[in-house]
């Protein structure tokens, strides 16, 4: 109290002598000049309040041990006293402060001396207190975070007006905090030069070390470089850093806090070799260990309208984020995302000079969240996520998808009442012969203006079941299956299920877009749509968020993910049937990479033109997981398509042809075993009976009728008719002599009519030479692929045209 009394009379005293124009100390003055001076100094604001101060925020994984990344403005590390080093705590007193223990926020000796100097001319001398210090620069961040550059500057201004007013807010403070505490806001709070800000970032800063480990002669640096952080930097300014630093152990030896052997051996150590380990900061997820996820995670807070509870606009957001020292944690797996990146980098290394690029995400179906998130690129050479969409750092676009497109064309025939042993008359094409859908059977269902040509990969075509055609994958198949359903019905399904371009923009919806993928999107996306099906027709919107709190530990309410049943759940559980042939059937396009009876898990194959690109996507009911391998530029300045076949994918070898089944789902099966690994086995939901059934209606028997009778009856009962091609049979030339679908149909489906030649072939007897094989017929698989389209795609921006190559 008798400190406090005597800093009242001095300032007073001091007021009144700076009103009357005089330069002099002055201690219990009186009469009317000092009068005023201590009315006016009444009058000031006397409550100093102490707001939290800028700090890190901290991103961690979903276990909440594994820190991401720590965002930030200034970078700063809240720490308490207890572990801040006793020689740090010394050293800032002794160069700052040496009464700080003894005075009441005024140091009046010291006070006086600068007065009397300063009045006699021997050089300006700062009286400031450390606790003054403190109040000084608390009104500059504060201001500074409020975004008032006026009350920044004024926070430091050269005026009696303000060292009066931080005089008597230093005596509030000093009434109402206690030295210690004084001192560690001090310490986190004063700026050490090198975009370091409180010791703690310092420490880590220059000498890679934690402030409680903090030796004599490191502390005396850091103390040296607030009172001038630019000349006293030592990375800057070695030479003026030291003898700073010297004159800091000089101050400690004389106050009686370090011996004389200790600050000579302190003194030999020159700066230069005090920063061998230093942490210098880099960019918020630069440092990061997972740069891509970080920098994925950045822009989703930012701009998600999910977190809209930490601002109204991005930029308050981020301030929010990099000062408000909050706790985000993730649903990032870790240990999965490790595993993810090793996969992925064993076929396509980084910084490989093939032009490969190599992207997962994994999804959990029914929450939406992202469990893993890597791809086989450098950070540091390129920023750009492969994995997300646009505005959260990805491509404008995304890849083109291939065959992993004939998913939505199940989704919407079943849909449509088509049972699932049902058939499709798929067109005869290969390689070089490919089939031509016209502009006539395509109108009204799939709105194209010119013919559409289709191959497949080996001769294949006739009567085939959805399972046949979805394990082998074969095209024209799938192309007679979206005509017949509809187009628009198909490209309604994807949209449902949240297909759409990098941009954020729906697909094209041409045909070949629909049917054979050679529209564009990405990974995740891809993984939550699939995901759709896993659980059981929920789509979600994927969310990298699990939980946020307030740097006192305070939970932020975060609106729930966005869930919608978009696809009944009965349809889903057939398609999940159906896509688990290309794991299971012995033809299927990745076939032998995964035991479904052991684990059921279902997925599709896709590989663009050219072999361009190469994709698998694929789940089970927990968790849903895009491989997507190919070329990261696609094309050459011409236009022409690069291709992946000839190129080396790591201990996968050398490929001469590439499919979505040759790397992509290998790598898928491995990711997804280690996904999977802790997890119970949940098997698929049986599909129901109406499911397996459809709506299916008998058709009208018309075997045996002429072309216009069996059209008039099939239209009359509903169907739409094609004439296809023509067979050997018993029944007279010109008519019908058979159909596909053969005694049930999909109401307002296709019917094809097979016409007779008229011509019953032998019956052969046994030990008689074979006849020659009818070269209409669907040949068998030579090559255990399946087939290919040419049509109309899209191109631009890394992503090639044509639709789907598949394997």
């Amino acid at each position: 109290m008798l400190r406090l009394l005597t800093g009242l009379v001095v300032l007073g005293a001091l007021m009144g002598l700076l009103m009357a124009g005089l330069a002099i100390p002055a201690i219990g003055a009186g009469g009317s000049a000092t009068k005023s001076g201590v009315q006016a100094f009444n009058d000031l604001p006397s409550e100093f309040s102490v707001s939290p101060l800028a700090q890190q925020s901290r991103i961690v994984d979903a276990s909440g041990k594994k820190l991401i990344a720590n965002p930030y403005d200034e970078n700063r590390i809240i720490v308490p006293l207890t572990r801040i080093s006793g020689w740090m705590q010394k050293a800032q007193i002794a160069i700052e402060d040496a009464r700080f223990y003894e005075h009441g926020g005024l140091d009046v000796r010291g006070f006086t001396r600068a007065m009397v100097s300063n009045a006699q001319g021997e050089g300006v001398q700062g009286a400031s207190t450390l606790t003054q210090q403190y109040v000084k620069i608390t009104l500059q961040e504060n201001a500074l975070r409020r975004d008032d550059k006026e009350a920044a500057k004024a926070a430091v201004a050269k005026t009696y007006t303000r060292k009066l007013q931080e005089l008597k807010y230093a005596l509030d403070v000093e009434r109402n905090f206690t030295k210690d505490q004084i001192l560690a806001g001090y310490l986190n709070l004063v700026y050490y030069g090198d975009q370091a800000y409180g010791v703690e970032a310092a420490a880590q800063n220059y000498f890679g070390i934690s402030s409680s480990k903090l030796n004599l002669g490191q502390s005396a640096l850091l103390a040296g470089i607030v009172q001038q952080p630019t000349r006293y930097n030592p990375v800057l300014n070695p030479k003026d850093s030291q003898a700073r630093r010297n004159l800091v152990l000089d101050r400690m030896a004389t106050l009686g806090m370090a011996s004389t052997k200790d600050v000579n051996a302190a003194k030999k150590v020159p700066v230069a070799d005090m920063l061998g380990n230093r942490k210098p900061p880099k960019g918020t997820c630069h440092r990061s260990v997972e740069p891509f996820f970080c920098a994925y995670m950045m822009e989703y807070l930012q701009k998600s309208p999910q977190m809209a509870v930490l601002g109204k606009t991005p930029a308050e957001r981020l301030k929010n984020i990099n000062q408000g020292g909050l706790t985000i944690k993730t649903t990032l797996d870790m240990e999965l995302q490790a595993a993810t990146f090793k996969e992925l980098t064993k076929a396509v290394p980084v910084g490989n000079k093939q032009n490969l690029g190599a992207a997962s995400t994994v999804i959990e179906p029914g929450t939406g969240k992202v469990l893993a998130m890597a791809q086989a690129t450098d950070f540091s050479a390129s920023q750009l996520n492969l994995n997300a969409d646009q505005r959260y750092g990805g491509s404008q676009y995304g890849y083109q998808f291939g065959s992993t497109a004939k998913t939505y064309a199940l989704v919407a025939a079943l849909e449509a009442g088509m049972p699932l042993d049902g058939t499709i008359d798929a067109p005869s094409a290969s390689p070089d012969d490919p089939h031509s859908f016209t502009r006539s059977e395509m109108k009204g269902r799939c709105n194209s203006d010119k013919d559409w040509s289709v191959e497949n990969d080996y001769r294949s075509g006739g009567e085939m079941s959805l399972a046949q055609a979805t394990a082998e994958s074969i095209n024209t198949a799938f192309g007679q299956l979206v005509i017949d359903t509809g187009c628009n019905k198909v490209y309604d399904t994807m949209n449902r299920m949240g297909v759409h371009q990098g941009d954020g923009g729906k697909i094209d919806n041409t045909v070949a877009s629909i049917t054979l993928g050679a529209g564009v999107m990405t990974p995740m996306t891809a993984a939550a749509s699939y995901a759709t099906l896993a659980a059981r027709g929920k789509y979600c919107e994927p969310t990298p968020i699990a939980s946020i709190t307030t740097s006192n530990g305070k939970a932020i309410k975060i609106p729930p993910t966005a869930c919608k049943q978009v696809v009944r759940a009965d349809i889903a559980d057939g398609v999940n049937q159906l896509l688990m042939g290309p794991l299971s059937d012995r033809r299927g396009t990745a076939r032998g990479l995964w035991d479904v009876s052991a684990r059921p898990a279902a997925g599709k194959t896709g590989t663009t033109n050219n072999h361009n690109q190469s994709w698998f996507i694929g789940y089970t009911p927990q968790r849903s997981a895009a491989v997507w391998i190919g070329n990261v530029k696609v094309a050459r300045a011409n236009g022409q398509l690069l291709t992946l076949n000839g190129k080396c994918f790591g201990e996968y070898g050398c490929k001469r042809s590439v499919f979505g089944g040759t790397v992509a789902a290998p790598v898928w099966s491995k990711i997804m075993r280690h996904a999977t690994n802790d997890l119970p086995v949940v098997r698929f939901t049986r599909p129901s009976d109406k499911v397996l059934n459809g709506n299916y209606i008998r058709l009208p028997s018309v075997v045996g009728d002429s072309v216009e009778t069996a059209t008039s009856k099939l239209q009359a009962a509903g169907f739409k008719v094609r004439v296809g091609s023509r067979v050997d049979s018993s029944i007279r030339e010109g008519r019908v002599a058979r159909t596909s679908p053969g005694t049930r149909g999909m109401k307002g489906g296709t019917v094809t009519l097979f016409i007779s030649r008229g011509y019953q072939p032998p019956v052969f007897q046994p030990g008689t030479s074979n006849p020659e094989p009818d070269r209409d017929a669907p040949q068998p698989d030579r090559r255990g692929n399946s087939g290919r389209g040419n049509g109309n795609g899209n191109s631009g921006n890394g992503n090639g045209g044509g639709d789907e190559e598949d394997d």
